[in-house]
């Protein structure tokens, strides 16, 4: 299997919905699209001992996993022989202008999961979802077309990568803390009367009050979903349509893990494959369409500019 093969076949068995939402997409921008995919998703398994996204545990050592990941990352974009998947997500930086700086805010999303860290506030949430999802985004965007110096439309790009994220962290509250990790905000909790520990959000009694709260999330990533329609409208038709899939069907999870109720927190809500092609096609119209003003994107969470970056407006 060559390293397009390769990227695609992860891409398939990573992510149902970006699987789903990529097939709308030109040949050779899905292969891109998927080879970036690969790297992020290489990376994200790495530190979080997974396979393809499943089957969680705690790995030896993930500091030295990461500076790993760092090494082969910063010798690919060097352009020296490494691995096909540092190689591939290598040959997408070069053709579409994503800096190693950029590269470096996704890695260090997962320096935070490495260091055990957890968020007091929705902005120093937002920070995290923007290493594992927001920069993403951005990298994505350029890869359909963005030109760097288009910072707004970088910044929508981001602002769905958050919302994405935010979506995953309601919907996996409870197995995240069954491997140690808590993502919803601590005040948040503490408002709901639980206290800042896995155990405590994972407790049956406080299932109530933490079904609350990360619905309270869903809520929270919607203004992101608005912002980044702004910056949809922007993009190529194709990969315009490819994006308002993904986001629709991000969305419906969101709507599921509300729906669900207390008692369905430790199930990971999702959409069918007959779901996920009505929501494709649903998403068509928004497609065509243009929104009728420019939200503003006052109070949103702001990514980083880095000087010498790409994305420096």
């Amino acid at each position: 299997m060559n390293e397009a093969a390769a990227a695609r076949a992860t891409l398939a068995r990573g992510s149902k919905s970006f699987a789903a939402a990529s097939t709308l997409l030109p040949p050779a921008l899905r292969d891109d699209v998927a080879r970036l995919y690969a790297w992020c998703r290489h990376a994200d398994d790495v530190i979080d001992g997974q396979d393809l996204g499943h089957g969680e545990r705690v790995v030896p050592d993930p500091a030295a996993r990461l500076a790993e990941l760092r090494r082969q990352t910063d010798t690919a974009l060097a352009g020296a022989s490494v691995a096909p998947v540092f190689a591939g997500f290598a040959a997408v930086a070069r053709r579409h202008g994503i800096s190693r700086s950029l590269a470096h805010d996704h890695l260090d999303g997962f320096a935070m999961d490495v260091d055990g860290r957890t968020y007091a506030t929705i902005d120093e949430l937002a920070a995290y979802c923007y290493g594992v999802a927001g920069a993403v985004g951005v990298m994505m965007a350029l890869v359909m077309g963005v030109a760097p110096e288009e910072a707004d439309t970088l910044d929508r790009a981001c602002d769905l990568g958050l919302a994405f994220q935010m979506t995953n962290i309601a919907r996996d509250v409870v197995a995240d803390a069954a491997v140690g990790r808590l993502y919803l905000p601590t005040t948040w909790l503490a408002e709901a009367g639980v206290p800042p520990y896995p155990d405590a959000v994972r407790a049956p009694a406080h299932a109530p009050a933490v079904h609350t709260v990360a619905v309270r999330l869903v809520h929270e990533a919607e203004p992101y979903y608005r912002s980044a329609r702004v910056g949809l409208a922007r993009l190529p038709l194709r990969a315009r349509w490819a994006v308002a899939s993904a986001s629709a069907v991000y969305r419906e999870i969101g709507v599921r893990r509300q729906a669900a109720g207390p008692a369905g927190l430790a199930e990971r809500v999702g959409t069918t494959k007959a779901e996920k092609l009505r929501l494709i096609a649903g998403a068509l119209g928004p497609t065509l369409s243009r929104p009728r003003a420019t939200p503003s994107r006052g109070g949103l969470w702001t990514r980083p500019r880095h000087a010498g970056d790409g994305t420096r407006p």
